[in-house]
């Protein structure tokens, strides 16, 4: 009983200290976007020019995820933690002192090296640290910090932007990041990943697959079919999820008249809808352990969500409600979907794996805004929710068939 309840103990303390740090990174997300009127009105900045620097962001983020799972098989998960975390700060502290576009640039560039870490060294935190029992509820949380970190950067930002400058605004975000990296320094300990026992536990287990064989290559990962299809998952979700923070409120504007700083909030409600659905989607993960069934309810119901809107019938008193509804399928989705991925990765290869499978995230975030932008500029609003649906839609073939080339746990 004794070593169970340390066991649990040492558990929350992790999942709490990764999730910490993963709530940062999404609150970077939308630490620049919130800031672009102050920003546009400081330097004369077209709005073009501030989206390429969201696009710069995310195009770093998804080479460095892609490469620093590689780092994180090699040196270990805590010390890429760190850089992550200080690269963060660091962007913050650029932004806030820039005195042209190229400088935001820089910090652009800065951020999406820091944000790329964070996938692989969370997951493979996750999953050599944390007990099967708690593996669904871990990933819940962890997915429930990355909504409310999207949900609170607008919110922090044009605050403090209101009642000083945006300038200061920046300088208490890197404050902020400079701070949890203290909070996860002092607790280094609960962090530490044996690299060495994980090599030697993936060769044991490659050996009792194949006795004799040849050792596997550094990219023999890459062969596995499921890789590949989590990575279409995970590309086709933040594609449809980025163009739907990027351009509903536009399009809400257009097809019911809602005012666009309304559309905003409801950005707001989407966010803790994400929040509420993925605690929900966490206990049903490890309640029924049949991820692709789940993923598959669930995201048919956003899909007719989607399809309601782009009928532009929805009464304007309910459209809160249904946001947070869609919200709601999204998140219960993610525990689900983190649950496939660790069933498709081999042992001792998870930072490579991860890395490589989240850099769809980062490739979806910079192709589907830029995708739906030119509908928008058409003049076509329902386009956005049509296609927003079509993407999710795609998914569903791609998740049964990562279940079939993996191998279910009893």
């Amino acid at each position: 009983m004794t070593v169970a309840l340390s066991r649990r103990a040492s558990d929350v303390r992790v999942i709490g200290l990764i999730s910490l740090a993963h709530g940062s990174s999404h609150f970077f997300h939308l630490v620049l976007p919130p800031m672009f009127p102050w920003l546009r009105d400081a330097f004369a900045l077209s709005y073009a020019e501030l989206g390429l620097l969201m696009s710069i962001f995310f195009v770093v983020s998804c080479i460095a995820q892609a490469s620093s799972g590689f780092l994180v098989d090699r040196i270990g998960a805590r010390p890429v933690l760190f850089a992550g975390v200080i690269l963060l700060a660091l962007a913050g502290l650029i932004y806030s002192q820039s005195n042209g576009y190229l400088m935001f640039a820089l910090g652009a560039v800065v951020a999406g090296c820091g944000n790329g870490i964070f996938h692989p060294v969370d997951y493979t935190l996750i999953n050599h640290k944390i007990s099967p029992p708690n593996l669904p509820y871990a990933y819940s949380l962890h997915g429930v910090t990355g909504y409310l970190g999207w949900a609170a950067a607008p919110v922090f930002m044009v605050g403090i932007a209101r009642f000083s400058d945006w300038r200061i605004a920046f300088l208490s975000a890197a404050s902020l990041e400079i701070l949890i990296l203290i909070i996860l320094w002092l607790n280094r300990s609960y962090l530490i990943d044996n690299v060495k026992e994980r090599h030697e536990n993936s060769h044991a287990d490659a050996q009792a697959i194949n006795p004799g064989g040849a050792p596997e290559g550094t990219f023999a990962f890459l062969r596995l079919k499921a890789v590949w299809l989590c990575w279409v998952f995970f590309f086709f979700s933040m594609a449809s999820t980025s163009s739907l923070q990027s351009f509903s409120p536009s399009a809400l504007f257009k097809i019911y008249g809602l005012p666009v700083d309304v559309g905003n909030y409801y950005l707001t409600l989407l966010a803790l809808g994400s929040a509420v659905g993925v605690l929900v989607g966490g206990y049903l993960a490890a309640k029924f352990y049949t991820p692709e069934r789940i993923v598959t309810s669930f995201l048919s119901i956003t899909i007719a969500i989607c399809l309601l809107f782009a009928t532009g019938s929805i009464s304007l008193e309910i459209i809160p409600i249904v946001f947070c509804a869609l919200g709601f399928g999204y998140g219960v989705v993610a525990p689900s979907r983190d649950l496939l991925v660790k069933q498709a990765t081999p042992k001792g290869v998870a930072g490579r794996v991860y890395g490589i499978v989240y850099s769809g995230i980062d490739l979806g975030a910079a192709v589907g805004p830029f995708i739906f932008g030119f509908f928008m500029d058409a003049g076509l609003p329902k386009a956005l929710f049509i296609g927003i649906a079509l993407f999710q839609l795609m998914i569903i073939p791609t998740v049964f068939k990562v279940s079939s080339n993996t191998q279910r746990p009893a």
